[in-house]
C-alpha cells in the first residue's frame, strides 16, 4: 500500500503484543531501507536469525523486512530458499509500496494484505487528539487544510501539523518584541488553512479559484501576466497549480465530457514538459493559457 498507511506500525505493534515488550527485542529482526539488505545480509544475517532457536522463548521468530522492495532480485531469491528452509521457527513479513517489484516467486509463498489510503474520517480524530496533547491550537478549517493536502497519508498529516505549529511558534517569538513596542499580534497564531498552506508550499484554495476564474474569462495576456506574477510573488509551482486544478475542472457543472477531456489532454502535455528537464515555466504558463 501508499506511504503513511499503517503497514509498519500494524506490523510491530502485533509483534508487540505477541511477544511482549520483554521479548521483542530478541524474537524479531527488523530491517528497513537504510540497512543494507543485498544477497549478504539474506545469506548472513537472516539466515542465522531464523535458523536459531531461543533457549527460554516459545513460539516463532518474526523477520520484518520494511520496504522489501528496494531488495535486489538476488537477493529475493535468496531470500525464497530462506522462507522455505525455515518455516517451522520463523515467519516473514514484507512491506513494499509496489507489489509488482516483488517477485513472483515471492509472492506466492505470502499472503498479501492490502492498505488503502486513510479515509479523511480516520484521520481527523487522530489529528485532532494529536493537536490537544501537543497543545496546538487548530481551527477547522486548519484540521480540513491538513485533510485535503495529505491524499490519506498519516505521516504526511503529523509532519505537517509539526511543521506549521514550528513556523508559527518562530513568528510568535519575532511578535513578542512587536508586542513590548505596542502593536496587536493577537492574529494568526493557530494552525489555520493558510497557515498550512503557507507551510507546504502549496497553492491556497482562493488563489486557485482566481487562476481557474482568469483562465475560463480572462484575455490571453492578462491571464499569463496574472498566474507569472502569482507564482513569483507566492513561490507557487505551475506543476502544484496544475495538480490543484484538474480536480476543480472536473467538478465544474455545465462541462461537457469533449471540452474537459481537451482541456485536461492539454494540461497533461504541460505537465509532461515541465516535468523534463531544460523547460522555461513561463513558456509553459503561456502553453496553459493557450490549452483554455
Amino acid at each position: 500500500g501508499p506511504p503513511g498507511t499503517g503497514k509498519t506500525s500494524t506490523i510491530v505493534a502485533a509483534a508487540k503484543r505477541m511477544y511482549g515488550a520483554s521479548k521483542y527485542s530478541s524474537m524479531t529482526l527488523e530491517l528497513n531501507a537504510s540497512d543494507a539488505r543485498g544477497i549478504n545480509v539474506v545469506r548472513n544475517e537472516i539466515k542465522e536469525f531464523a535458523g536459531t532457536q531461543q533457549l527460554f522463548s516459545k513460539g516463532v521468530k518474526l523477520i520484518i523486512l520494511d520496504e522489501a522492495d528496494a531488495m535486489t532480485s538476488d537477493a529475493q531469491f535468496a531470500l525464497r530458499r530462506v522462507i522455505e528452509k525455515y518455516t517451522k521457527n520463523a515467519r516473514f513479513c514484507l512491506i513494499c509500496n509496489y507489489v509488482s517489484k516483488i517477485i513472483p516467486a515471492l509472492q506466492s509463498r505470502c499472503t498479501r494484505f492490502r492498505f488503502a489510503p486513510l479515509h479523511p474520517q480516520q484521520i481527523q480524530g487522530r489529528l485532532e487528539e494529536v493537536a490537544k496533547a501537543e497543545n496546538v491550537p487548530i481551527t477547522k478549517d486548519g484540521v480540513q487544510a491538513i485533510l485535503d493536502l495529505s491524499g490519506g497519508d498519516m505521516r504526511r498529516v503529523l509532519n505537517l501539523l509539526q511543521s506549521t505549529a514550528m513556523s508559527l511558534s518562530a513568528t510568535s517569538t519575532e511578535s513578542r518584541a512587536m508586542e513590548i513596542e505596542g502593536e496587536d499580534t493577537s492574529k494568526g497564531k493557530a494552525v489555520d488553512e493558510t497557515a498550512v498552506y503557507t507551510t507546504s508550499g502549496s497553492p491556497l484554495p482562493r488563489d486557485m479559484d482566481t487562476i481557474l476564474k482568469s483562465l475560463l474569462n480572462d484575455t490571453f495576456k492578462d491571464s499569463c501576466q496574472l498566474i507569472s506574477n502569482m507564482c513569483v510573488s507566492k513561490g507557487y509551482a505551475l506543476a502544484d497549480v496544475l495538480k490543484e486544478l484538474a480536480p476543480r475542472l472536473c467538478a465544474m457543472k455545465g462541462l461537457d465530457a469533449l471540452p474537459l477531456g481537451k482541456l485536461l489532454d492539454g494540461m497533461s502535455q504541460v505537465e509532461c514538459r515541465l516535468a523534463m528537464s531544460g523547460t522555461e515555466e513561463r513558456i509553459q504558463i503561456a502553453s496553459l493559457v493557450g490549452v483554455f
